[in-house]
């Protein structure tokens, strides 16, 4: 479906032409018709699906109607976005800015990790939508900064990723500081029973929109899968990085440890390297990611968190160099690659102490991963091999019993 059929604005579409997209994907083509009736929705879709620009663009159409005739008036927040990430807030304003640029809507983000000021500055000066992270915005609003009394659309993005991150009492806070009788959008990449009941509470009437992971992550990128030692994990990157890789690269690990230590190898093999997670400053992880945008590095390191707020067009393919122990997260990563319709490729590693995350990841996206055998680090798989039977205990924790104990003859 083209963009045009939306009723959408010629301001706002004169902006989408020009940031090139043209064409909806399956998430906007169900949402955008929705939320711009003012129905409450629910939306399960992976990461990479076009999910930002499905709520930020039916949020323009109707604040863009409601300021119209509201220039000279000092603005008030109509819409609030809430996201679990720095990162995350940073890309959604970008995006709103991007389509809204010819519109008279103002947005603006706040977020932890910087100065309260610029940020109380702008709020000052009024807005029509504001991205927030949960703690950052409670803070402004104890302050005084923030009113939520105006809000008619209130946003929860990446909902399942926000409760894993401990914000729901954060959540429900912010939701009962604004009215009532609104419109509400939650977005989440999976549906667990915390996220249904959240709905439940929060949601009334709501339409659900389901888009399946099978739907999104098989067209476009190409899976492989290698078997290897822990050990050698390091050896096999660099391998694929000297022979098969090239352009611009993700690579997850699952700890930041994980990340600093992969990170310190490939400086020392002089490859063009920036990373983020959790303990790096704001402004770190903002010039890491400006940097592989920029090309000024060809890899970016990551963790997971850090990985839901990187949406970067161009990405060549990613690496697993961890097994992802929720399979969910296997979507979300692949899809940093093969985005916008264009071809990717994803390549796991995985060690035997990941093996039973190999089933529970190709169980959700329906189809097997095809794995890669000819490679320096096959792993032997060991022959299975039967205990002695003296080498068995019955009891617990290979303990010996009491009379064991007493019939044996110490030395001492």
């Amino acid at each position: 479906m083209q963009f045009s059929k939306f009723s959408l604005n010629n301001s706002i579409l004169k902006a989408v032409s020009e940031e090139r997209f043209h064409t909806a994907t399956l998430v906007q083509e169900k949402a955008i018709p929705l939320i711009l009736d003012k129905k409450n929705v629910i939306v399960s879709a992976n990461t990479g699906t076009g999910k930002t620009a499905a709520f930020a663009l039916p949020i323009l159409e109707l604040i863009t109607k409601d300021t119209e005739n509201l220039e000279t008036k000092k603005k008030k927040i109509k819409s609030v976005i809430l996201t679990p990430t720095r990162e995350l807030a940073i890309q959604i304003l970008e995006n709103f800015e991007s389509f809204g640029k010819y519109t008279n809507s103002t947005v603006t983000a706040v977020y932890g990790g910087v100065s309260l000021e610029p940020q109380k500055e702008k709020l000052a000066s009024g807005v029509d939508i504001l991205i927030a992270t949960p703690g950052r915005l409670i803070d402004l609003q104890m302050q005084g900064n923030i009113d939520l009394s105006n809000v008619e659309i209130f946003v929860l993005d990446e909902a399942d990723l926000m409760l894993d991150m401990g914000f729901i009492n954060d959540i429900k806070k912010i939701e009962s500081l604004s009215p009532r009788k609104k419109q509400t959008l939650l977005f989440s990449a999976t549906m667990p029973v915390k996220i249904v009941e959240l709905a439940n509470a929060t949601l009334k009437n709501a339409v659900k929109v389901e888009i399946h992971p099978e739907e999104t992550t098989a067209k476009n990128i190409g899976q492989l899968l290698y078997y290897l030692p822990k050990k050698n994990k390091t050896d096999l990157c660099l391998n694929l990085l000297r022979n098969t890789i090239n352009g611009r690269i993700i690579i997850f690990r699952r700890t930041k440890f994980g990340v600093d230590k992969l990170e310190n190898s490939l400086l020392k093999n002089e490859y063009k390297v920036a990373s983020i997670h959790g303990d790096k400053t704001q402004a770190t992880r903002n010039k890491a990611i400006e940097d592989f945008k920029n090309k000024k590095a060809h890899i970016l390191i990551a963790t997971d968190v850090a990985s839901r707020g990187i949406d970067i067009t161009n990405v060549d393919c990613i690496i697993n160099f961890d097994m992802p122990n929720v399979p969910e997260t296997y979507v979300h990563r692949i899809g940093r690659t093969g985005r916008a319709g264009k071809s990717g490729i994803a390549f796991s590693f995985c060690s035997p102490d990941e093996n039973g995350y190999i089933k529970l990841i190709e169980n959700l996206i329906e189809r097997p991963i095809k794995v890669v055998t000819d490679h320096p680090y096959v792993i032997n798989k060991p022959k299975h091999t039967k205990k002695q039977p003296n080498t068995i205990s019955k009891n617990k924790k290979g303990r010996k019993s009491e009379a064991s104990k007493k019939k044996k003859k110490r030395w001492y």
